[in-house]
């Protein structure tokens, strides 16, 4: 139902309120019911803007088999998402016109919510040669090689130089490989204890470090892909004192879980790992005092067999579209952590500020919005996510918080009531 639509009996955080929808944008908000328009009854949900992920990895072109554009956008609209940022680790991936036009066309034709497209920084995320950033900046979020960082120092200066010149973001995946030595979980008493390699927070920090310092000569637009440790919210809240462009986003198993919390399961691993629970803590205040610019899911979605080689064997990375705003509100949100505020700031402003998507929760933006009933109390069931993947250290976790309804330029495109019944 697009053309018009009213939806009565809502709330914002400023008190009770209703949304009149035409032609896909929101016409009016609190206002009386007008005649002869279709009511929704809101149920007495928390209206908000649409949720926007600026890291997720949808796999298609490449890799069907673990998530499509169709999948993933359907997962994204039932966890409140209605823009999303799709990374470049594909198949081939979008480091040329021709390249990502293939992952465009299927954008078009499948994506159920706003689906944009990262190109990469590098041709083939090889880190060798730059890409054409002015010929495909028009089309794409931002310029990544996530799942690569770049390792060479003079490399990234150009890039940063050209996404300078071009008024271009850079969202880096930072990662020193020479300090990696094999390991897969974060270098902690856990992984000491149960005989595993590990990962040095060090790997991340000090690439984070060097980037910084190039940013600044630069003068770039410079982003820092799902940071994890205390020391990088250190820098990069030192940077921001001194004027950097950089902003940074976390993941919420980073803001919700530690190493103390690893199981030997597939569930728990991703890059970078869970690190310990002082850097949990950091992150938590980084993102109570704005360091942290937005929470982003780093959806990365699996194979059951290639999730079932526990933590040693199995591939990095776990999903997140269905379960971040319950499991946030639960651990964050209820225990008073941060308010509901922010966490819905970082949540939809947040990224939609760096990445200039537009959007907000006002007459004359598109209808883009989620209905969320926040006391509502389930249990995580990976076995019914709408997306292919179901790998989450979440799963069976009881939770306070629901996404009800999800509406994308004026359409319906998540309804809960409708699960039930398989409607």
């Amino acid at each position: 139902m697009k053309d018009k639509l009213f939806i009565s009996n809502v709330f914002t955080l400023s008190g009770k309120s209703s949304v009149l929808i035409e032609d896909g944008r929101i016409a009016a908000l609190g206002i009386p019911a007008p005649a002869d328009v279709p009511v929704l009854d809101g149920g007495g949900a928390l209206l908000s803007y649409g949720f926007a992920d600026i890291h997720v990895h949808f796999r298609e072109p490449g890799a069907p088999e673990k998530e499509t554009i169709l999948s993933g956008s359907l997962a994204a609209a039932r966890g409140g998402y209605t823009t999303v940022c799709a990374m470049p680790n594909l198949d081939p991936v979008p480091d040329t016109e021709e390249h990502l036009q293939a992952e465009m066309d299927i954008i078009r034709r499948d994506a159920r919510i706003e689906v944009l497209p990262y190109c990469s920084i590098t041709t083939g995320r090889k880190g060798l040669q730059l890409v054409d950033m002015g010929a495909l900046k028009k089309s794409c979020a931002a310029f990544s090689d996530d799942g690569s960082g770049v390792q060479d120092e003079a490399m990234m200066r150009k890039a940063m130089e050209l996404a300078a010149r071009e008024d271009c973001i850079i969202a880096a995946h930072c990662e020193d490989n020479t300090l990696l030595h094999g390991g897969y979980i974060h270098d902690g008493r856990w992984c000491a204890a149960h005989g595993h390699k590990g990962i040095c927070s060090e790997s991340e920090w000090k690439q984070i470090e060097r980037d910084l310092r190039l940013c600044g000569e630069t003068g770039c637009r410079y982003h820092v892909c799902h940071i994890s440790t205390a020391r990088s919210v250190e820098l990069i809240r030192e940077a921001k004192a001194r004027g950097v462009r950089v902003t940074c986003e976390t993941a919420p198993h980073y803001l919700t879980l530690c190493e103390d919390d690893l199981q030997e399961d597939g569930r728990f691993k991703m890059n970078p790992p869970l690190r310990s629970a002082a850097d949990r803590e950091a992150l938590i205040e980084g993102l109570r005092d704005c360091t942290i610019d937005a929470i982003a899911t780093d959806h990365a979605p699996h194979t059951a067999e290639q999730k079932s080689r526990g933590l040693e064997g199995s591939a990095m990375g776990i999903v997140g579209l269905e379960t971040a705003f319950p499991v946030l509100n639960t651990c964050l949100v209820r225990t008073g952590r941060i308010s509901m505020e922010r966490l819905l700031e970082a949540l939809c402003e947040g990224p939609r500020r760096i990445f200039r998507l537009g959007g907000a929760l006002r007459p004359g933006e598109r209808a883009d919005l989620c209905l969320i009933a926040p006391d509502a109390r389930w249990r995580i069931d990976s076995s019914r996510f709408l997306s292919k993947g179901r790998s989450t250290p979440f799963d069976g976790m009881e939770v306070t918080g629901r996404i009800e309804k999800t509406f994308y330029n004026g359409y319906l495109v998540y309804d809960s009531s409708k699960e039930e019944t398989g409607a």
